[in-house]
């Protein structure tokens, strides 16, 4: 495990849309720094993502200095989309749990509404510290995240998709592999280990920063879908339900709560803490 280090780092600015990658990060409490801060919603407040609007993933977000967005997509013109003032929030429907957040401009519900074809709305968490918590049986008090799935950050291994692209590549769906690692959508990748070594982790380092490794993640119909064509398959649900299922998850990945804040960097070692 000494060779471990950090392989690759994403955000996804509005959460569902295309993942940026990063050379350096600051890990903030919540997540890192920009990831999640975003998301569309429908008329009901329900927060809109691949699993209903696959066409998500063609849509980028540049995550401006002043943490404003530029938005664009195939066939739309760019639209900037600044940060709202403080002022009257919205109630998002986040998988069942209400969390408060501030609308959008007008022109970014058209520009979103447009591109999905769908009366939707975009909306920014302007507090991550007060706003969501974290699942109370995975997490110490006080707590938070930004509008990730469940938790601050998702951790893959590079090992780890090598070994389940070999078993796709042996079952009845093997032309759909090797699947690049954006079917999971992770944060940070993790080069140097075993294959699924992640899942004996309870809490390790990156670089400078000390994280709680909580959960496998469940893995869902997003993982299915191209991240570059927005066309679904059937992979690789079916190759996880057959060799990767916890209990009633799909497990792929590890979800992180940060311990502490600070930056973490391309090729910083990983160390294994318990």
């Amino acid at each position: 495990m000494g060779n471990a280090e950090l392989h690759s780092l994403h955000i996804h600015p509005v959460k569902a849309f295309r993942g940026v990658a990063l050379r350096s990060r600051a890990v903030e409490p919540w997540g890192l720094a920009g990831d999640r801060r975003w998301v569309v919603i429908d008329d009901g407040g329900k927060v809109v993502t691949q699993r209903g609007q696959p066409r998500l993933a063609l849509a980028a977000a540049e995550l401006r200095p002043d943490g404003g967005l530029r938005l664009s997509a195939p066939g739309r013109e760019a639209v900037t989309v600044p940060v709202p003032e403080p002022g009257v929030t919205v109630t998002v429907d986040i998988f069942g749990e209400k969390v408060e957040a501030v609308p959008a401009t007008a022109a970014a519900h058209a520009w979103c509404s447009g591109y999905l074809g769908a009366d939707v709305r975009l909306v920014h968490m302007d507090d991550p510290a007060r706003r969501r918590p974290v699942a109370p049986e995975h997490a110490l008090p006080g707590e938070t995240v930004s509008f990730a799935d469940g938790f601050p950050l998702l951790l893959t291994t590079v090992a780890s998709l090598d070994a389940l692209n070999s078993l796709i590549a042996r079952g009845d769906h093997a032309g759909e592999g090797p699947l690049p690692m954006n079917r999971f959508r992770p944060n940070v990748v993790v080069a140097g280990t075993a294959a699924w070594a992640e899942d004996g982790w309870s809490r390790i380092a990156i670089g400078e920063v000390a994280f709680r490794v909580t959960k496998r993640c469940g893995r869902c119909v997003v993982t299915t879908t191209d991240q570059r064509t927005a066309e679904r398959g059937r992979e690789p649900l079916r190759t996880l339900a057959r060799h990767r299922r916890v209990g009633g998850d799909l497990a792929f990945g590890q979800n992180l709560v940060p311990e502490r804040t600070g930056t973490i960097r391309l090729g910083d070692p990983v160390t294994i803490l318990g």
